[in-house]
């Protein structure tokens, strides 16, 4: 299967990229890069920073900076830290961003590979948005778009009602819900169901010294804000459970339902079922321990 992650690393972006590089089902054939958990230039540097660490030759597209109609962006330096690695601060720049932008990366290679290819995406919605708006028949050229997002039927995570992705950039979002291509939402209501505990990087380190000792010791601010702010003994798997989806669906129970946010007022950011809108598929509970031990398995195989 032929993917592109559409991202913003991210310690939890860095699990799913790894997971891909793993995966014996996936081709990643390129990363797109967004603003949220860091500044795009960021997310462009750790990209390139991953696939150097991973081996892999695939293009970075660095896209949006910020959400559309804005000028500014607050990185998560609370959750992912100043560099978007935890208390990694030194972080090399490896090679070159490619010539294209995310969205024009985007529709030029789903148009080459058409019906193809599956984005999965895992920030804020903005180059997908962009995508549909630079070329129409986007949605249709794409074999399906698998977002990291939402929380339909749960609370939120940057509020009680919004989740951060969609939150990052509402009127994307409801802009690529407006009219979405074949779309799986994999949002907090499944990915908190899928905790990744400190023994369980420790023992993934143990197996896989350099990536997987790399992300073990990223962890641990993530673990550290979880434990602050949720008493949650873990971090979930929240990238990772979206690229997982990707090939595995049948690890999850799904409803069709379409989709709008609200993009304005006290419940900016949430995300609702609209009858009136086209469905798409909602996962509403996943095989958690499954997707657990699944991870390990394919990142231990890593150096």
């Amino acid at each position: 299967m032929k993917l592109i992650i559409d991202t913003d690393p991210g310690i939890d972006d860095a699990m799913a990229i790894a997971y891909a590089a793993a995966a014996p089902e996936i081709d990643l054939i390129g990363l797109t890069t967004v603003f949220g958990n860091t500044h795009v230039h960021q997310s462009s540097r750790n990209a390139r920073f991953l696939l150097d660490k991973l081996g892999l030759a695939a293009p970075v597209a660095e896209g949006a900076s910020y959400a559309l109609g804005q000028s500014h962006h607050t990185p998560s330096e609370h959750v992912h830290g100043p560099e978007g690695f935890g208390d990694i601060t030194e972080i090399p720049e490896i090679g070159t961003n490619h010539d294209l932008s995310a969205a024009e990366f985007l529709v030029e290679t789903a148009r080459r590979h058409k019906g193809e290819v599956v984005v999965c995406a895992v920030g804020p919605l903005t180059n997908i948005a962009l995508a549909m708006q630079l070329d129409p028949e986007f949605s249709r050229n794409i074999s399906r778009l698998v977002v990291m997002g939402g929380a339909v039927y749960c609370p939120g995570n940057v509020n009680h009602h919004a989740e951060a992705n969609i939150y990052h950039d509402a009127r994307a979002a409801d802009i690529v819900f407006a009219t979405p291509p074949e779309t799986v939402l994999v949002g907090l209501d499944v990915t908190l169901k899928t905790l990744y505990e400190t023994a369980d990087f420790e023992a993934l380190a143990e197996r896989s010294r350099d990536m997987g000792g790399f992300l073990r010791d990223i962890s641990r601010f993530y673990l550290k804000f979880y434990k602050e702010v949720g008493g949650l003994e873990g971090c979930g798997l929240h990238d990772s459970t979206a690229v997982i989806a990707c090939t595995h669906e049948p690890m999850f129970d799904m409803v069709e339902t379409g989709l709008s946010v609200v993009t304005e007022g006290p419940e900016f950011g949430a995300t609702r079922p609209d009858p009136s809108r086209p469905s798409v598929r909602v996962c509403r509970n996943v095989d958690g321990a499954g997707v657990v031990h699944l991870f390990t398995e394919r990142v231990a195989s890593l150096p």
